[in-house]
């Protein structure tokens, strides 16, 4: 998309200097990188980052002026996981877009998904200066949106999850976080902010306080993803619907309210058309042009690209609500590799700020059906990495 930028780092690639970036990326986060890395950042022009992180903003504002939607949002919501003291905004939100030609040639966004949950803050910033300094590239290449550079960054972020409290007083909640493969992520928030790392299975409740290791938690950055809970059958001591003294970076509500719930409610031009499966009294003939997804599942758990018939008439009635049938895009693969054109899906990570701020992005690329791990064994040039442009 950079074809200048592109043509000189393919030229200049080495599978030594991949070697090297892989080795000093695990040393600088702590712990093995177990998900693949890209062997190349990529280079966005800076107009279309802007584009993209406009479309996030105005899609949450969207559903923040719609009092329809907050009332449907409340049905989504499990009561058991129904967390009181919610704030009126998202602390942190995720929104994922792919890329298609339009008739003129250009790139427009399309909405993949959107989150209204943290994502990996500490470790971006890692990723994208270490491809900076392994391949020896241009330092004034940017990561940072909004305006911000790395010391405006970390100030909003540890603001964000610290809020007044002392970092000894704050503790990132996970499901078993040593072996979870966003560890690497953990650790450099821990090393960034100061907070402790928290099992929800080694968390007590006293009273209305909650506890870790003895001491008392004043507030959670919260990492947990419902699906595992009950995916695993988690037992911890508290139950996210108490009443307790403790205050939540990022409210553990909104992963339901901005989810994939909330696609079918959008009217924007970013967003395909999205159905509730249980609204379609007719399926569309040509199901290959269509993706099934469950509304709450994370890694491309459960969905369906080109489902076929047999496959959604399965699924029993009063459970269809729990679905979406979106439109299939025919993502652009403008990424230039060795192996051949790739796909990128580009996430804007957001922080609430007084308003919703564009912070930064996350890149997954992929020549699979989909991005995740699992859609494209055994390839190289694919995975995870960051998006560098040129102001």
């Amino acid at each position: 998309m950079v074809p200048w930028l592109r043509e000189s780092f393919n030229r200049r690639f080495t599978a030594e200097k991949y070697a090297r970036f892989l080795a000093a990326l695990d040393a600088a986060a702590g712990a093995h990188i177990d998900f693949r890395c890209l062997e190349s950042p990529v280079f966005f022009p800076k107009p279309l980052l802007d584009k993209m992180a406009g479309y996030g903003r105005e899609l949450v504002e969207q559903l923040q002026a719609n009092p329809q939607y907050a009332a449907a949002s409340d049905r989504t919501i499990p009561s058991k996981y129904l967390v009181p003291n919610e704030p009126g905004h998202p602390l942190f939100v995720q929104a994922d877009f792919g890329l298609v030609r339009t008739a003129a040639g250009e790139y427009e966004p399309k909405l993949v998904e959107i989150q209204g949950f943290p994502s990996l803050y500490a470790f971006h910033p890692v990723l994208a200066n270490q491809y900076k300094a392994s391949y020896d590239l241009d330092p004034t290449l940017n990561n940072f949106l909004g305006g911000l550079d790395g010391g405006g960054y970390t100030s909003l972020f540890r603001k964000a999850v610290l809020g007044e409290h002392r970092p000894e007083d704050v503790v990132l909640l996970e499901v078993d976080p040593f072996h979870q493969k966003t560890l690497p992520d953990f650790l450099l928030t821990q090393k960034l902010l100061g907070c402790r790392i928290a099992d929800i299975r080694d968390v007590e409740k006293r009273g209305r306080k909650l506890y870790h290791e003895g001491k008392p938690i004043e507030r959670i950055y919260n990492r947990v993803i419902v699906d595992e809970l009950e995916r695993r059958h988690v037992e911890f001591g508290f139950h996210f619907a108490d009443e307790l003294d403790v205050e939540w970076a990022g409210h553990p509500n909104w992963f339901f309210r901005l989810s994939k719930f909330s696609l079918p409610w959008f009217q924007h031009v970013s967003v395909p058309v999205t159905k509730f499966l249980g609204d379609v009294e007719t399926l569309p003939e040509n199901l290959d042009e269509w993706v099934l997804k469950p509304l709450f599942s994370f890694a491309g758990l459960g969905v369906k690209v080109g489902p076929s018939r047999e496959e959604i008439e399965a699924i029993p009635e009063n459970e269809r609500g729990q679905y979406i049938l979106q439109e299939r895009m025919d993502f652009a693969a403008p990424i230039a590799t060795p192996s051949g054109a790739t796909k990128p899906e580009i996430r804007i990570m957001y922080i609430w700020d007084a308003v919703l701020k564009p912070v930064t992005t996350i890149i997954r690329t992929g020549r699979g059906k989909m991005m995740g791990v699992d859609f494209n064994k055994d390839l190289d040039w694919v995975g995870a990495s960051a998006g560098l442009f040129v102001e």
